[in-house]
């Protein structure tokens, strides 16, 4: 029985993914907590990369979302919010419906796919950096050039810390590819073309005011533009030895914790 209902709950978790990350919409809970009051204490940029607790758990290559290789070079990073508010469903149960092939796309790849998904504990890694997914705006810009990066609601979960955790991860990547601050984008900025009746999706929905970005946007982007001065600035000190832009390029597309076969060159 005990087996039984443990399946029951991660297909439930599964189905209300679906619903949430490839619908052109539903209801969302109320608005609160955006932010943690202050930025998380990281003094320098090693600090700054620990403090994500990265997990690379990918999707095997030839798989799934990966079952196509299909280069990419980042110039913008797009975050969303998975509107998946089962108790379950943190970064790890992501992780394993991408890998499952759970979560279908009406897309040319046939799966949705993205590259990281932030819950309050960590951040877990789906496939690597060169490699295109399908989060944003099906053969669209946002697909072919951009970061795609998820924040997790389940119930229970710390949305402030989490979205916080995100405005970290998003000041590494700026910081470890070039990109400028105003190419760090919400989910609503690429227009999708299969949506006719809301093209610009309500995503993420509680960083946006009245489902487009204002105030609430512009104050996590102030929070990202933080946390990408400190690892620029300490890096451009010498005053660490932490992991500059070529070593985290290296670790986010062939990282030393992915098992043989997990990323891009095997």
């Amino acid at each position: 029985m005990k087996g039984v209902l443990r399946k029951t709950r991660v297909v439930a978790v599964l189905v209300v993914a679906a619903l949430g990350l490839a619908g052109c919409g539903t209801s969302k809970p109320a608005r609160k907590n955006v932010l943690t009051p202050q930025p998380s204490a990281t003094g320098d940029s090693v600090a700054l990369f620990r403090s994500l607790h990265v997990d690379q758990d990918m999707v095997k290559a030839g798989k799934a979302g990966r079952w196509a290789k299909r280069p990419m070079r980042p110039t913008y990073i797009t975050i969303h919010s998975t509107e998946n508010y089962s108790r379950a469903a943190d970064a790890h149960q992501h992780a394993k419906a991408l890998k499952n092939g759970a979560l279908r796309g009406r897309n040319s790849l046939g799966y949705l796919i993205w590259h990281f998904t932030v819950d309050d504990r960590c951040v877990v890694q789906h496939m690597p950096l060169n490699e295109r997914g399908e989060h944003a705006d099906f053969d669209g810009p946002g697909n072919r050039c951009s970061i795609g990066i998820e924040m997790c609601e389940n119930k229970g979960s710390n949305r402030a810390v989490t979205t916080d955790r995100a405005a970290r991860l998003a000041g590494v990547l700026m910081h470890a590819y070039g990109i400028p601050l105003r190419n760090v984008v919400p989910h609503y900025h690429w227009p999708r073309a299969k949506c006719p009746g809301s093209p610009h999706k309500d995503c993420p929905h509680y960083l946006l005011d009245n489902k487009r970005p204002g105030k609430t946007w512009n104050y996590f982007l102030a929070r990202v533009s933080h946390y990408a001065r400190t690892a620029r600035d300490a890096d451009a000190a010498g005053a660490v030895a932490g992991p500059n832009p070529v070593a985290m390029q290296m670790f986010f597309e062939r990282g030393s914790m992915v098992r043989q076969g997990y990323y891009a060159g095997r």
